[in-house]
């Protein structure tokens, strides 16, 4: 037969070939256990073969699965002594029964309650019911929701789904669009101050002055943390024309005072406290009423001392961009107002650069001071940081358009999410309001009258003396 192998002569040479012509070997046949496997694979279902790998690799549950054909069981349900299913009934020795495997050692791990609950229990464990205080509410949410970080975490979900469904106009278009506003609203307040009715020029004065907080406080702020835009080239542009062209400072100290140390340290002695707007020279009145006045005068020479600590080519672009500000701003009262003399320019400059230097001022400390300090070692996480050391100012219509609402009535909004535009801060002051009252966690809101009697009466307590630190027990 053509293929078969001779006993006699050549053996191992197929018949039919000459002794000269050599032949390969012949391939060996496959076992019949790869066949198998294989045309299991393809011919089995997903659950037959993970039904196979149960049984193979890991122990019965008790009693067993049912299966047809299977031995018979005893009484109550229990199998027969020596077999298990997968056997079809073949008695097996005890000593090739594979006991069942523990349970895994993490899922009892899981079970173990959190070191942070566990040290606030230490500490309020034995104390009487009192009056919910910030502190205690603070303790009692870390306790019920098992740490600040998932608080936190629980917030920016619900904070980042808003975002998500909102548009670029409630995101960016809203904000962008009224200090377009502003600058387009410019020019008629220049001509205004040409007029020399007194209402009118008045009026020119008031469409100045807002207009000049609304870029150099609102534009300043959001371009600051980058809230204007979602491009970084967008953004670092936004920082040097609102900054240092509108507000005469430098955008480098404007980013790291600002971004880096308070909102990273807030109310943290010696980093974030607030401690640069305090004066401790001056009284109550000085302060309070003519204090404000100076802050145009005083903020182009902070920046001028300041550049001393930057590089040289940043030192001279900032020195060129501040100069085009106040150049531009005196050239229009000249040349577009029709004033006759420098004096008068400059006179009219200081007017409308502080028409809202008092509320500028009231707010920066009204929001800070005068509620929990923390020292830098014992500092509480952000969300506890945050809603103890942050208070908001009920709205109010000229200093919601002019400073922006994440400085006025969503200011705790925005130390949570400081790159929230402030119509976004607006929009997510519902959710974010009312997760804290739930939570038991402190959410400080004060009118702009209440907060002024309070700094003018305990003016040396809050703006002279060292402010006392506050210690969370178990929430540092």
């Amino acid at each position: 037969m053509r293929g078969s192998y001779l006993r006699s002569g050549n053996q191992g040479r197929p018949s039919g070939v000459s002794p000269g012509v050599s032949v390969s070997p012949p391939r060996p046949r496959r076992g019949r256990w790869t066949a198998s496997c294989f045309w299991l694979l393809l011919a089995s279902p997903p659950p037959r073969i993970c039904a196979l790998l149960l049984r193979r690799f890991w122990s019965c549950p008790p009693g067993g699965w049912p299966r047809a054909g299977s031995p018979p069981r005893a009484a109550g349900g229990a199998r027969a002594p020596g077999t298990r299913p997968d056997t079809g009934g073949r008695v097996i020795p005890a000593a090739r029964v594979t006991p069942p495997r523990p349970a895994p050692a993490r899922a009892l791990r899981l079970a173990r309650p959190a070191p942070q609950t566990l040290r606030v229990l230490r500490v309020l464990r034995g104390r009487r019911a009192r009056r919910a205080e910030p502190m205690e509410l603070a303790r009692g949410a870390l306790r019920a929701s098992g740490g600040a970080e998932a608080l936190l975490g629980e917030l920016e979900v619900r904070v980042q789904d808003m975002v998500r469904v909102s548009s670029w106009w409630e995101r960016h278009g809203v904000d962008c669009a009224i200090l377009a506003l502003s600058l387009l609203a410019l020019p008629p307040g220049f001509l205004c101050l040409r007029s020399e009715n007194l209402l009118v020029f008045a009026l020119g004065i008031a469409i100045l002055g807002v207009c000049h907080y609304t870029l150099t406080v609102k534009g300043s702020h959001l371009a600051t943390h980058g809230a204007l835009t979602e491009s970084k080239r967008w953004s670092k542009i936004w920082v040097l024309f609102f900054v240092e062209v509108c507000t005469s400072f430098t955008a480098e100290h404007a980013k790291y005072g600002h971004v880096k140390m308070h909102h990273g340290y807030t109310n943290v002695l010696g980093l974030g406290d607030s401690s640069t707007w305090r004066l401790p020279c001056l009284n109550r009145y000085v302060y309070m009423f003519l204090a404000p006045l100076l802050i145009p005068i005083i903020t182009p020479l902070v920046a001028v001392e300041r550049l001393r600590e930057v590089e040289l080519r940043t030192a001279l672009r900032t020195l060129g961009l501040i100069s085009l500000g106040l150049y531009s701003h005196y050239w229009l009262l000249l040349n577009v107002s029709g004033f006759q003399s420098p004096s008068s320019a400059l006179a009219c400059m200081l007017i409308t650069r502080s028409l809202l230097a008092h509320p500028y001022l009231h707010v920066n400390i009204f929001q800070h001071i005068g509620l929990p300090m923390f020292s830098r070692d014992k500092k509480p996480q952000r969300i506890h940081m945050m809603s103890l050391g942050v208070l908001n100012l009920p709205r109010l219509p000229v200093l919601d358009w002019a400073f922006g609402h994440s400085l006025i009535s969503c200011h705790v909004e925005h130390h949570l999410f400081p790159r929230l535009s402030d119509n976004m801060c607006l929009k997510v002051k519902p959710v974010v309001s009312q997760f804290l009252r739930d939570k038991q966690l402190p959410y400080n809101e004060d009118s702009y009258l209440a907060r002024f009697r309070l700094f003018l009466h305990h003016y040396e307590e809050l703006m002279v003396q060292t402010p006392p630190i506050t210690e969370l027990v178990g929430l540092q």
